[in-house]
């Protein structure tokens, strides 16, 4: 292992024991349960949108898994809460993108975006564990569709 992949997996396991967001909403207006047969991770997603339904304002989960997930959960959280609904798309894409790449180079512009998220490159490369990385990220768009389906027909 080279000092970048040592580096990498520092930042998953220190994710994983940070987990960011965890916990549960008042109010949430959506959320999601997303499971991993294959690895026994799971996770409900609570978000909650501002009154123009454009920003998560807040996110928060409930779950359990391996380090892969409960690390990329926490990053995801740290990294879109607080930004509108387009850069959770933009964000889903990028991780989407570096997860289909098979731990291949990502580009720049992906590799910025993502920021520690770009930790998980390496989980790219063993297809069972992409699952893991992508859980969170899953049930952060459906939540948010969800919350964005009760706003526009609220």
């Amino acid at each position: 292992m080279n000092s970048l992949d040592d580096m990498y997996q520092d930042i998953i396991l220190d994710a994983a024991r940070e987990r960011h967001g965890e916990g549960r909403l008042k109010n949430p207006d959506g959320e999601s349960t997303q499971n991993n047969p294959v690895c026994g991770d799971h996770v409900t997603m609570q978000v909650q949108l501002s009154e123009d339904g454009n920003t998560i304002e807040n996110i928060a989960w409930q779950g359990d898994g391996c380090s892969i997930s409960q690390a990329s959960i926490s990053i995801m959280t740290e990294l879109v809460e607080g930004k509108s609904v387009e850069d959770l798309a933009e964000h889903y894409a990028a991780f989407r993108r570096m997860m289909d790449s098979r731990g291949k180079d990502i580009s720049e512009d992906d590799e910025e975006l993502l920021e520690d998220a770009v930790a998980f490159l390496g989980v790219a490369k063993f297809p069972l564990r992409i699952k893991c990385a992508l859980l969170g990220w899953m049930a952060v768009r459906e939540a948010t569709d969800e919350a964005l389906e009760g706003k526009n027909h609220g």
